[in-house]
């Protein structure tokens, strides 16, 4: 049987933007052409093709709508009117510590456990938690007070454990909260909810929603950039994936650029072999001349996002090779970061490097450093994991504060959950492990407006239960949002149907006795 010409289920047969109707609604057919859209209107795209086959294309267009614009380019911070007031911080670094520092080991300083190890914790404490698989199958929950002692630093005397001693030195700078919690129990959820808002996949991370609202500070070097630390062999590996920088339904622009710490520093930026600055100029140039006539023919946002990524991609040649060339660092950087920032990938080299981004203007950088999942062998864990990134968080901030960086820099220090005082498998003196606990842990944050030197919130004494001045996720999120001069009710994008934000549908508010 004879094909019937507008049928598109062949390899070159003609396509909706072939059929004799009005420019415009093509046009509006091309924009909304997703998985999703696709499949709602197929039924209309044989509609259309069954009417043009039956009368001429001028007898369709009188059927159709008068021509709609093409859409509008994404909002600009000019057009967001962001910031919404004058911010603190113009950039922020987040010190992600991915699995759940276990909070009554290094900030939560429960000294009445140590008469109570291996006694049942009291039902009352627990409650109707749930528990996750790991210990639900337990027939008691032994507790496990911290095996290292802590010390009182600073002007307050915030307790810190011995695990942390060159953030004790640190004490005055740094907000300590100790009442942090979040509604999800299990890492993915939970780091999902963490850096997105949301325990769902596909929305934006606190880095784009950044990138979206307040623009780039440089032209040079991405707005927001990734760094992931290496693993020890000891450490659990939880895995990190590339959701967690994700844009989302942002524009792709937004995203998250990894720096890698082996090999080239960011994938496909040099030159292919053979293929020297000119050629390479004048493949961008001709690549930016189709993208600008696809955009003329389709009218699809995402392609200024493209050319804008391209010739980003040309600049960072320069610009990247220069931002991880420590060779001029003085030798005062290497005896504050310490020998572990000589190798590329540890943490203290990742410290050295957003230091360098936060000089050079880029907005957002995040470090992820994995391994804190200690369900078990956490008493030869916890040091070499606290060795490896104490001395790093400390040179960072007291390097910013050393010129003049850290007043307009803020920097943030989380996981995304706490640990169970209770023990998770066996128990003796010598170690013990922990379960995952979302109903508090402890996060901390410095410069950039935060209040330094103070302590806020109160757990029970089991380290289990917030009991004053309790931080959801969300209101952490906000108080961010509000150093760097946003309101987070107005940091806002179309989609599903909703205005979406970082903090979600339910209200959050800004935690104001951290601020300035």
């Amino acid at each position: 049987m004879k094909q019937h010409p507008l049928c598109t289920d062949t390899e070159h047969g003609p396509t909706i933007l072939d059929l004799p109707i009005d420019n415009g609604l093509k046009h509006e057919w091309a924009e909304l052409q997703t998985r999703r859209h696709f499949l709602g209107r197929a039924g209309k795209v044989m509609g259309w093709a069954a009417l043009a086959s039956l009368g001429s294309g001028e007898a369709v267009m009188g059927l159709v709508r008068e021509p709609q614009q093409r859409s509008a380019p994404l909002p600009s911070p000019e057009t967001l009117r962001l910031p919404n007031f004058a911010p603190r911080a113009q950039r922020a670094i987040y010190l992600f510590m991915s699995g759940g520092p276990p909070q009554m080991d290094l900030f939560d300083y429960k000294p009445k456990l140590a008469a109570l190890f291996d006694t049942d914790m009291p039902d009352s404490v627990r409650g109707a938690q749930r528990l996750t698989g790991m210990s639900s199958g337990q027939s008691r929950f032994p507790i496990a007070p911290s095996h290292w002692g802590f010390k009182q630093y600073g002007k307050q005397g915030a307790w810190i454990s011995d695990l942390l001693p060159y953030t004790g030195k640190m004490a005055d700078d740094i907000a300590i909260i100790r009442s942090t919690n979040t509604d999800a129990i299990n890492h993915e959820p939970a780091i999902m909810l963490m850096n997105t808002g949301n325990m769902n996949t596909g929305k934006p991370c606190l880095g784009s929603w950044l990138s979206y609202g307040l623009g780039s500070m440089n032209n040079n070097l991405p707005t927001f950039m990734v760094m992931m630390t290496k693993k020890n062999e000891e450490e659990n590996n939880q895995p990190t994936s590339s959701r967690l920088w994700s844009s989302g339904f942002l524009s792709s622009e937004h995203a998250g650029v990894s720096l890698r710490s082996a090999g080239d520093p960011v994938l496909y930026l040099n030159n292919p072999q053979g293929v020297d600055g000119a050629v390479r100029r004048k493949m961008l140039d001709a690549v930016s001349e189709i993208n600008r006539q696809t955009y003329e023919e389709l009218g699809d946002p995402e392609t200024h996002s493209r050319i804008a990524q391209y010739e980003m991609a040309y600049r960072m040649q320069t610009s990247v090779p220069e931002l991880t060339d420590l060779s001029k660092e003085p030798k005062t950087t290497w005896d504050l970061y310490g020998p572990d920032a000589r190798v590329p990938g540890t943490f203290a080299y990742n410290c050295l490097m957003a230091r360098r981004m936060a000089e050079r203007g880029v907005r957002f950088t995040q470090i992820y450093k994995r391994g804190w999942d200690v369900h078990t062998h956490a008493v030869g864990l916890l040091p070499m994991l606290c060795g490896e990134t104490d001395r790093g968080a400390y040179a960072l901030v007291t390097d910013l504060k050393q010129r003049g960086l850290l007043d307009d820099t803020l920097v943030v220090w989380s996981g995304e959950f706490g640990r169970t005082v209770y023990s998770q498998g066996g128990i003796t003196k010598e170690d013990y492990g922990r379960d995952h606990h979302p109903r508090c842990f402890t996060t901390w944050m410095a410069g950039g407006g935060v209040k330094p030197g103070i302590t806020f919130g109160e757990t029970d004494d089991f380290s289990y239960n917030v009991v004053k001045d309790s931080v959801p996720v969300r209101d952490f999120n906000a108080t961010i949002l509000h150093c760097l001069g946003i309101d987070h009710n107005k940091l806002t994008f179309k989609a599903q149907g909703l205005d979406q934000k970082l903090t979600g549908t339910t209200p959050a508010k800004v935690v104001d006795e951290l601020l300035i």
